[in-house]
C-alpha cells in the first residue's frame, strides 16, 4: 500500500471558541502537530460564542461529576486568569440568584449545598442584604456567588485563534465544509469551493451544525440539534442594576430564565427567553429556512419535546410576542422596570441537542469514531469552560492520531 499524502494532521471544523480552544490545546499538548481550522464565516465567533451575554459562569448549577460541573468550575478560574494574562477586558463581579416565591426557597437552598460541594464561595442573603448589593432588586432570599464574572468571549476567541496560529495552526475563514469521507488511513474534507483537505484525524466543533457534520462523516450522532432563539433587551436605565442578577432556575430545563447582566461594555442585558427557531441561524423572527424547519418537524424528538413541555414553551412564546409579558417576568426581581425601559438587542441561538425520546441533553456531549472526535452538545457554559473543553478534545484527538497506523 502506497504512502498517504496528508494536508494536515488534524482538521477542525468550526471556528467558534470551542474549535479554536481545541486547536490551541493541540498545538500546546503536541507541538509540531499540523492543525487546520475550517470556518465557514468570514471571521471567528460569529454564532454562539459572539452572541451571548459574556458571563463567566461559576458552575454552581451543574450536578457533581458532570462535564459541565467539572469544566465550568475549573474553566471559570482559568478564563479569568487567561483574560488577565492576555490583557482582555474582564471583571469578577459575583452574582445574585434571587428567590421571589416561597416555592423557590428549597431549590435556592439546594444550590447553596451544591455550591459548597463544588468549593464555590456562596453567601446566603435576606431581603435587606439583597438591597446592599442591588438596591433596586427585590426577593424573599438570595445567594451571592463570588466567582462569577464577565468578559468578551468574542475577544477571547480571537486571541485563541492568534495563539493557535503562533503554535503553527492555520485558520481558514470563509470555508464551508460540504462533504466528509473516511477510509482506513485518512479523513477527506471537501469544501464549498472544491478544495480537498486530507487529514489524519478530524475534530467536529460545528456547533449549530455539529449533528450534520457527524452525519456527513458517516456517524449516527444519536441526537438532533434543535435551535432555540434567545431574545435579549438592553436596559435603558442601566443604573438600576449593578452586576448580575438571576432567578432560581427550573431544574427541568437547561435554561436559566430571564436574567440581568451588566457586561464589560457597561450595558445591562435582559433575557433571554428561549423560543424554537425555524432556522439554525435564525437570529430574527423573520429568519426561516424551509429545509431546516422540515428537518426539525421530521424528527420525532421535537414532537415529544413539545408534548412534554408545551406549557413552558407557551410561556416563552408569549413573552416573545408581548413586551408587557416579558416585562412582567423581569419585574419579579426588578419591580421598577417598565416596557419602555427595554430596548431590543441582537438575539442569539442556542444549539440544543435533543434525543429521539424528546429529552434535552443537559451536559456537554462528546462522541468518537475512527479518526474522529465529535463535540455534539456545547451550549452555555461552553464559553466559560472552553479552555478545559479544548484540552479534553485535544486529548481525544491526539489519542486518535496515536491509534492510526501510518
Amino acid at each position: 500500500m502506497g504512502a498517504v499524502s496528508y494536508d494536515c494532521d488534524v482538521v477542525v471544523i468550526g471556528g467558534g471558541i470551542v474549535g479554536l480552544s481545541s486547536a490551541y490545546a493541540i498545538t500546546r499538548e503536541a507541538p509540531g502537530t499540523d492543525v487546520l481550522v475550517l470556518e465557514k464565516e468570514p471571521g471567528p465567533a460569529r454564532h454562539q460564542t459572539g452572541r451571548n451575554s459574556g458571563v463567566i459562569h461559576s458552575g454552581i448549577y451543574y450536578p457533581p461529576g458532570s462535564f459541565k460541573a467539572r469544566f465550568a468550575v475549573r474553566g471559570a478560574e482559568e478564563m479569568v486568569r487567561f483574560c488577565a494574562e492576555q490583557g482582555l477586558e474582564h471583571e469578577v463581579t459575583g452574582k445574585l440568584i434571587v428567590a421571589t416565591e416561597r416555592a423557590e426557597l428549597p431549590r435556592l437552598h439546594a444550590l447553596v449545598q451544591r455550591g459548597r460541594e463544588h468549593g464555590i464561595p456562596v453567601r446566603e442573603l435576606g431581603p435587606a442584604q439583597i438591597a446592599e448589593y442591588e438596591p433596586a432588586v427585590r426577593g424573599l432570599a438570595a445567594i451571592r456567588v463570588g466567582t462569577t464574572g464577565v468578559c468578551d468571549f468574542g475577544a477571547v476567541a480571537r486571541r485563541l485563534a492568534a495563539l493557535a496560529a503562533e503554535g503553527g495552526a492555520r485558520v481558514r475563514y470563509g470555508t464551508e465544509v460540504r462533504s466528509v469521507g473516511r477510509d482506513a488511513r485518512s479523513v477527506t474534507v471537501r469544501t464549498a469551493d472544491g478544495t480537498v483537505v486530507r487529514a489524519r484525524a478530524l475534530v467536529n466543533c460545528a456547533g449549530l451544525h455539529s449533528d450534520r457534520v457527524a452525519r456527513l462523516a458517516g456517524d449516527d450522532p444519536g441526537m438532533r440539534i434543535i435551535p432555540f432563539r434567545g431574545e435579549y433587551f438592553t436596559l435603558r436605565r442601566p443604573g438600576l442594576v449593578r452586576g448580575l442578577v438571576y432567578p432560581v432556575p427550573d431544574p427541568a430545563f437547561p435554561f436559566l430564565g430571564v436574567h440581568l447582566t451588566r457586561g464589560v461594555d457597561g450595558e445591562v442585558h435582559v433575557g433571554p427567553n428561549a423560543v424554537p427557531a425555524p432556522a439554525r441561524e435564525g437570529y430574527t423572527g423573520r429568519a426561516f429556512r424551509p429545509t431546516e424547519f422540515a428537518e426539525t418537524l421530521a424528527f420525532p424528538g421535537a414532537w415529544r419535546l413539545a408534548r412534554r413541555h408545551w406549557r413552558y414553551g407557551a410561556g416563552e412564546l408569549r413573552r416573545s410576542l408581548s413586551r408587557r409579558a416579558f416585562t412582567a417576568a423581569v419585574r419579579r426581581m426588578l419591580p421598577e422596570v417598565s416596557p419602555e425601559d427595554l430596548v431590543p438587542a441582537p438575539a442569539g441561538v442556542r444549539a440544543q441537542a435533543v434525543l429521539p425520546d424528546g429529552s434535552l441533553v443537559d451536559d456537554f456531549l462528546f462522541a468518537e469514531a475512527p479518526r474522529t472526535v465529535h463535540v455534539l452538545n456545547a451550549p452555555s457554559p461552553a464559553a466559560t469552560a472552553s479552555l478545559p473543553i479544548g484540552r479534553e478534545v485535544a486529548r481525544r484527538a491526539l489519542a486518535a492520531l496515536g491509534a492510526i497506523q501510518v
